[in-house]
């Protein structure tokens, strides 16, 4: 089966970043695609955390999932939404995936669940906790052309136990839509997937954000697909927004789990006693 992964470059305007993502659910049904993956903060990308707030007050703001769906069910097409943020009661917002499924019903919902807060050598300072609610649960979706599909946002790439969880739930594919910087993008980004795709024996599809961005940020992009086995089957570049496509072959999963069964002979690790 095939997928296509949007590389992205998304800004403060809601309304070209959905435009962008209707153009490229066009040119994903008409190359054959069966699901179309986006990166994080598809829909809003933007650090001036005022404006973003009031882009989010918006009274057509709330209405962007469901033009979405409706895109999805048009097309024919899945669309794993990377992410979006989502304000909520609390004052702060979650950063929120998407999988729409093409042929309708309800999406699947997965809220970020760790927060980047970080100070970078290069100068750059994050604090998403400031701004965000981290998610409370790991989210899978069973009924995809891929079979059943972990979400995770960006910086969940960097913590090993909920990709181990998400092999323990059968995942036979793991979405890793990203906005990594230049600097941890360059050190990080393909050993860390690749590390991740061999540990849970499935799929890792990141498609990324790119390039200079309107609110002043640059990202890696780089978008990945990864065999089971940590092989890279698609690499987009760092230098520019386009549609990739990629041929999955979804008997991989088995015959990599059979020659390295290591979900299956996982044990607990026992308590060390020390004196």
């Amino acid at each position: 089966m095939r997928i296509a992964l949007f590389q992205m470059n998304s800004d403060i305007d809601p309304k070209a970043n959905v435009s962008a993502i209707a153009y490229a659910m066009v040119e994903a049904r008409e190359g054959g695609a069966q699901i179309l993956f986006t990166p994080e903060m598809s829909v809003l990308l933007d650090s001036n955390r005022k404006r973003a707030a009031a882009t989010m007050r918006e009274d057509d703001y709330g209405d962007i999932p469901e033009v979405l769906s409706g895109l999805s069910r048009k097309h024919g097409v899945d669309l794993a939404l990377g992410s979006m943020p989502v304000p909520l009661s609390t004052g702060k917002s979650a950063n929120r995936a998407f999988y729409f499924p093409g042929g309708g019903g309800e999406p699947t919902v997965y809220d970020k669940l760790h927060m980047f807060d970080v100070d970078l050598s290069t100068g750059e300072s994050w604090r998403e906790s400031s701004a965000y609610e981290p998610g409370d649960a790991m989210v899978t979706r069973a009924d995809t052309p891929l079979g059943r599909l972990g979400l995770t946002i960006c910086y969940d790439l960097r913590f090993p136990a909920l990709f181990e969880a998400l092999g323990r739930a059968h995942c036979d594919a793991i979405s890793v839509p990203a906005a990594f910087t230049r600097p941890t993008g360059a050190a990080h980004w393909h050993v860390m997937l690749r590390a991740r795709a061999i540990e849970a024996s499935a799929f890792v599809v990141a498609a990324a954000q790119v390039g200079h961005h309107a609110d002043g940020r640059e990202t890696y992009g780089h978008s990945l697909v990864i065999d089971p086995w940590g092989e890279v089957l698609l690499d987009m570049g760092g230098e520019e927004t386009s549609v990739g496509f990629c041929d999955i072959d979804l008997s991989r999963i088995a015959e990599v789990r059979k020659q390295v069964p290591s979900l299956a002979n996982r044990r607990q690790i026992p308590t060390s006693h020390q004196s």
